[in-house]
């Protein structure tokens, strides 16, 4: 999805995909992923989601990526954070506590920039982007964290119902992407609801994605 795209959306705040609370997904499968404390967890396309702050307060480190600077800002505003920002290899980071996000397109961001990765937390990066971009976005993903456990939230809607995003991203087109390098696990599915059941029907998906040995 090119950055225009995004950068229209926010600045007409047509951000339906932006929830006021944390993702309920989220707080019931979180611990599936058997982090130790203070782990470090990666989200893509993370937007200025409060899902950031919950995993901060579970007590975690939280880096995530962001094409809108505004978003990125507010994040840190609501959470009384004055960050330190450093301009590095066309990305900007923002970080201040647990929180370290960066600003600018995910497929720049490199394996340098990170510690260790300990999981990764994708609610609104996969469904995000139309199907030909999707493989690209898993081999970078893996290639940035070495596959590490990944709890994935999905919908699974008749695509013609609308455009989208956020785009119809079924079970088999999961076990495409990943299964080479993860065992795959629905752990729950659920009515779409809110403001997206207004476009379409079908089903609200968590995956829990296990790293093979």
């Amino acid at each position: 999805m090119e950055e225009s795209f995004w950068q229209e959306r926010w600045r007409e705040s047509r951000i339906g995909f932006h929830e006021g609370d944390a993702n309920t997904l989220l707080a019931r499968h979180f611990d599936s992923l058997n982090l130790a404390a203070g782990s470090t967890v990666l989200v893509p396309l993370c937007g200025k989601s409060f899902d950031l702050e919950w995993i901060a307060a579970a007590g975690h480190k939280v880096i995530g990526v962001e094409f809108n600077q505004g978003a990125v800002e507010e994040v840190f505003q609501r959470n009384g954070l004055t960050p330190e920002i450093v301009r590095i290899n066309g990305l900007t980071r923002y970080s201040a506590g647990a929180l370290t996000l960066y600003v600018g397109d995910f497929f720049e961001l490199t394996a340098d920039l990170l510690p260790p990765i300990h999981a990764i937390y994708d609610r609104a990066a996969l469904v995000a982007l139309p199907d030909p971009i999707r493989a690209r976005y898993a081999r970078h993903l893996v290639g940035l964290t070495g596959a590490v456990g990944q709890l994935l939230i999905s919908v699974d809607y008749p695509q013609e119902q609308m455009k989208g995003p956020p785009f119809s991203v079924p079970g088999d087109a999961i076990r495409a992407l990943y299964e080479d390098d993860y065992d795959i696990d629905c752990v729950e599915s659920r009515a779409i609801t809110g403001q997206l059941a207004t476009r379409c029907s079908g089903q609200e998906e968590a995956w829990r994605l296990s790293p093979r040995p």
